[in-house]
């Protein structure tokens, strides 16, 4: 097998067979900043500007052909990775005590990170159509502004790097993660987590921009390490996993226009960790995935890896037909949280709300290019009348059906490894189920990073959905993935549960504190 391969063995297989490094302990004295800090560089704040219009309904729909502007941009930057608030309430996550400290303090965002230190980094390469001069930027979060990193229009550069179906333009947005920022706390299973973490940030990005009427499409396939080299990264620190057009208002670039010399960002940040450590495990799949061919694969190829429902082999259960999902895509960003250890079995779910969240799931899926790997299982514990047991989602069908009917709370709380969720109190727990290692021997390693970020953006989808609904939900990566497979028969040796999507109602009449920092 494959580099890639045998790390996707060894994650789907670690609550049996433990990973190395098996007794690493992080160090949470000398933990990495939460945010870039580069002492030279000067900041250009982005401006105050409304939300960005339109409802998570369309947001979930189809795309737009709107432009981009700079109170655009700084719309979805803020109300995306910006710091939109602050929140203090009794939950059963292990970081409580240190909440109402400032120095400790969690501060909320709009998306859902694997559980490290936001290790993504958003750069905003600007050409000439912009308010600013061209140059390279960082994105600031603490202070929602732009760092700025170099000067001058590189764009052509970053265009070269692109397929040749990419929107031509003369702004760009890339996302790399920097991986200690998650490692120093999950060592070798960094990979796995930052590579959703992307997905949940182009979901996000997808929905608001479809919801506003915007144009806005994710690369996954390109010259990575041109683009790093273009940064100033050391890829085995940090590296573009994404590349984003963005058709800018006024934006004339010249196709066709030839890159010249190899710029180079020369700032350096502050690194805080004295310590920085680089995990094998890490260092081997990433650099299988920069020494191969970035050339996007055809949707063919992709579908040919897909995860299908399998065939009904008892009476399904129809599900209501989802409710409108109404609210703005940028409140339900700002309401997103994780419910950790709130659910509360005294009020169940209605199966019109487990169809609407199962659909924002499935339209999920197909965020990043239209096609969806993916698909999705349900533990349903205390959904109205609907029998407790495992079911299959078919979409198209818009039905469940039965795996097992049976008590699954035991097994549930069982396979959970850790103690922030009793899953016995949810309502249910939706599965997402995908093949990666049929998608990389379809489409070449890079699927991996892929399959993830479909899973990441199914992730979001779920998040927003649920706080359109005011249910609670929580995402989790610390499971028994192979009881999993065996719970829910499935027989494809391909086929995999990577993420699990709890849901229900939370107990009432709780103490909350809600800081709104916009």
């Amino acid at each position: 097998m494959t580099a890639v391969d045998t790390y996707i063995d060894a994650i789907v297989r670690r609550a049996r067979q433990p990973m190395e490094p098996r007794e690493f302990t992080p160090d949470w004295g000398d933990q990495p900043r939460r945010h870039k800090y580069y002492p030279q560089a000067l900041h250009h704040r982005l401006p105050s500007s409304d939300p960005l219009p339109g409802s998570l309904h369309d947001g979930l729909g189809t795309g737009g052909e709107g432009e981009w502007s700079l109170f655009r941009l700084s719309s979805l930057l803020r109300d995306s990775y910006g710091l939109t608030g602050r929140r203090l309430a009794v939950h059963g996550n292990p970081d409580l005590r240190g909440m109402p400290w400032f120095p400790s303090a969690t501060w909320s965002r709009g998306v859902a990170s694997g559980g490290g230190l936001y290790p993504l980094e958003i750069y905003w390469v600007s050409g000439p159509s912009g308010p600013l001069p061209p140059g390279i930027h960082n994105y600031s979060a603490p202070h929602h502004s732009m760092q700025r990193l170099l000067t001058g229009d590189v764009t052509p550069h970053v265009r070269a790097a692109l397929p040749e179906n990419a929107r031509h333009t003369d702004h760009y947005l890339l996302v790399t993660v920097k991986f200690w920022k998650n490692s120093f706390k999950y060592n070798s299973f960094c990979y796995h987590a930052v590579t959703m973490d992307v997905g949940t940030l182009l979901g996000s990005w997808r929905i608001a921009a479809r919801a506003a009427g915007l144009d806005l499409h994710p690369h996954l396939w390109f010259d990575e390490p041109a683009l790093n080299g273009l940064l100033g990264l050391d890829p085995d620190d940090e590296s573009v996993l994404a590349v984003l057009p963005l058709p800018w208002a006024g934006s004339n670039p010249r196709p066709g226009g030839v890159p010249v010399g190899r710029p180079s960002v020369r700032a350096s940040e502050t690194e805080r960790s004295r310590q920085v450590v680089r995990f094998p495990h890490v260092l081997q799949v990433h650099r299988e995935i920069l020494d191969s061919p970035w050339e996007e694969p055809g949707t063919t190829d992709l579908a040919n890896a897909r995860a299908l429902p399998p065939a009904a082999t008892t009476t399904p259960r129809r599900l209501p037909a989802p409710r409108p999902l109404q609210v703005p895509a940028t409140t339900a960003l700002r309401q997103r949280r994780s419910s950790f250890g709130r659910f509360s079995a005294s009020h169940p779910l209605s199966q019109q709300d487990l169809s609407t969240i199962l659909r924002a799931a499935h339209d999920g899926s197909t965020l990043l290019d239209g096609t969806g790997l993916s698909r999705l299982s349900v533990f349903a514990n205390h959904v109205d009348d609907l029998p407790a047991g495992s079911y299959d989602f078919a979409p198209e069908d818009a039905e469940l059906r039965p795996v097992q009917e049976h008590d699954v709370a035991t097994f549930l709380q069982r396979n959970y490894f850790l103690n922030n969720y009793n899953l016995e109190q949810c309502a249910a727990v939706i599965t997402v189920i995908a093949r990666p290692t049929a998608v990389t021997e379809a489409v070449g390693p890079r699927g991996y990073r892929r399959v993830n970020a479909e899973v990441g953006a199914i992730t979001q989808s779920v998040y927003l959905a649920c706080a359109a609904l005011d249910v609670g939900c929580g995402a989790a990566l610390g499971f028994d993935n192979v009881s999993y497979q065996e719970e829910l028969q499935i027989t494809d040796e391909t086929e995999w549960p990577l993420l699990i999507l709890m849901i229900g109602h939370e107990r009432e009449g709780q103490p909350e504190f809600v800081y709104r920092n916009v």
